[in-house]
């Protein structure tokens, strides 16, 4: 790409003999990752898998103007996202990934502009900001934290709390720990108790208690209810910043830790460790980074809670190592990188 004596922009043929100069472009390059979360927002592959496979048909489903349709259409041809034959589009394999429901994906319910997810990588374009400060850049975009958000947006919040009941088999993870002896368990954050659920339909003997903001707690109050569960399950609205209910055998926090700065997760396990007292334990659920490896994926969703909540992704010894500054002492790890199950206990 070369100015011209005009200060307009055109692409230089001579850039694809460059390698290293078009991956730079590419990498830097915003537009597609953009033209990807609108096609999503916009439900562009349901429709095209509803029939809609002309511009017309596509304008008309998603309320959108023809014209700037067609470019954005021309661009998700291009990069590969859908395929043209005529005037007519079809789903490449990539186009058919950001069906809703397709497979169990979650990818339209992530890249959707208008859902939780969605926000905060809009949020990241003031990853500059994060990088300098430490903080997370989405109150910067938003005007309100990522968690208040959810907090006072029932909608928003009720589509985060979808997303996160819908991340895979719960046995996966709580599959990797013995149960049989657990007479009482606390899911902390848990959420809309799509994890306690689990748990409770596995061990008739067990009794769960979850602890969630008011939104989520109704949520989970309501699931448990339906799943006839309402027996065994409880639901106490409150902080995981708060004191926990006390005395059970163990504290469930899965993919509660990385949300959050060392402080904030210190003060969290903290809690855990004065409601355990010296016979709970604690069971932390988490992805851990392997400084041995270079893996772009980790290492992008990395940057991307710093960005969401001022979180971030740790290796075993750092998780171990907060562990140690709330009072608990690792006892096992269970399971591979994601999902990994890290056992403490109180020091």
């Amino acid at each position: 790409m070369t100015f011209t004596g005009t200060g307009r922009l055109r692409f230089n043929h001579a850039m694809s003999e460059t390698s290293d100069i078009e991956r730079l472009w590419r990498l830097g390059d915003l537009v597609s990752p953009m033209a990807v979360r609108v096609a999503a927002t916009l439900r562009l592959s349901d429709h095209i898998a509803a029939g809609a496979t002309t511009l017309p048909d596509l304008a008309e489903r998603t309320a959108s103007h023809p014209g700037t349709l067609g470019r954005l259409m021309r661009h998700l041809v291009a990069i590969g996202v859908y395929s043209q034959t005529g005037e007519r589009y079809s789903l490449t394999g990539v186009g058919e990934a950001m069906r809703e429901g397709h497979a169990g994906n979650r990818g339209p319910l992530m890249l959707d502009l208008t859902s939780a997810v969605g926000r905060a990588h809009l949020a990241a374009v003031r990853l500059l900001e994060s990088v300098r400060t430490g903080g997370p850049a989405y109150p910067l975009v938003h005007g309100r934290g990522f968690w208040d958000d959810l907090s006072l947006d029932a909608e928003l919040g009720a589509g985060f709390d979808e997303l996160m009941g819908s991340d895979g088999d719960p046995g996966a993870v709580v599959g990797l720990y013995d149960w049989t002896r657990v007479r009482h368990v606390v899911d902390v954050g848990g959420g809309k108790g799509t994890t306690l659920g689990f748990l409770l339909r596995t061990n008739p003997n067990m009794r769960g208690t979850l602890v969630e903001l008011p939104g989520p707690a109704q949520r989970a109050r309501q699931k448990f209810e339906d799943e006839g569960l309402s027996a065994r399950a409880t639901v106490v609205t409150g902080s995981f910043f708060d004191t926990l209910p006390a005395g059970a055998d163990v504290y469930w926090l899965s993919a509660i830790i990385h949300d959050w700065g060392d402080a904030d997760a210190v003060t969290i396990l903290h809690r855990c460790v004065e409601a355990a007292g010296r016979s709970g334990r604690v069971l932390v659920a988490e992805s851990l980074l392997d400084p041995t490896q270079e893996l772009a994926g980790m290492s992008a969703f990395d940057l991307f809670m710093l960005i969401c909540c001022g979180g971030r992704e740790r290796t075993l010894d750092e998780y171990t190592a907060l562990g140690r500054q709330a009072g608990l002492s690792l006892r096992s790890v269970m399971g591979s990188t994601w999902p990994s199950l890290l056992e403490f206990v109180v020091e």
